[in-house]
């Protein structure tokens, strides 16, 4: 409930593929969008147990629309891993979500963006969208 996955699956199809899509089809990708980022990140929290997470300090926002929340995960037997959460203001609700993480300056959204962008545009964003499906659909293994 705290992730802008229609903001993030609509950055991810860009503004040069936008046009080239139907409604029903941005539809269909953001939902199987929202699936794959829940199968993604739990993926990756099955390596953590037991970390201690750090937030920056409080600081006031009130005149932005678009901050980064930035967090370190400490564990005693490796160097700390920064992570930068975006989080942007709905202009219709006044709700503050996240729509992108950034992993040691790596941001989850231009990656997925790089990598899909090309293949939207060939092969069209139904094919992307089960693609992603298939990819969500596999078990979450722990480890």
């Amino acid at each position: 409930p705290y992730v802008d996955y229609r903001y993030a699956a609509l950055k991810v199809i860009g503004v040069k593929n936008y046009k080239q899509t139907t409604k029903q089809s941005r539809a269909d990708f953001v939902t199987v969008f929202r699936e794959y980022l829940v199968t993604s990140y739990a993926q990756v929290f099955t390596l953590y147990k037991q970390q201690k997470v750090e937030f920056e300090p409080e600081k006031s926002f009130s005149k932005s629309r678009v901050i980064a929340v930035r967090t370190s995960v400490l564990d005693p037997n490796r160097p700390p891993i920064d992570i930068s959460f975006r989080v942007r203001k709905n202009k219709k609700t006044l709700e503050w979500k996240a729509y992108d993480m950034v992993a040691e300056g790596v941001s989850l959204l231009d990656s997925k963006q790089a990598e899909l962008s090309g293949l939207i545009r060939q092969k069209g964003l139904p094919y992307v969208t089960e693609m992603l499906k298939t990819k969500s659909d596999k078990e979450i293994v722990f480890k």
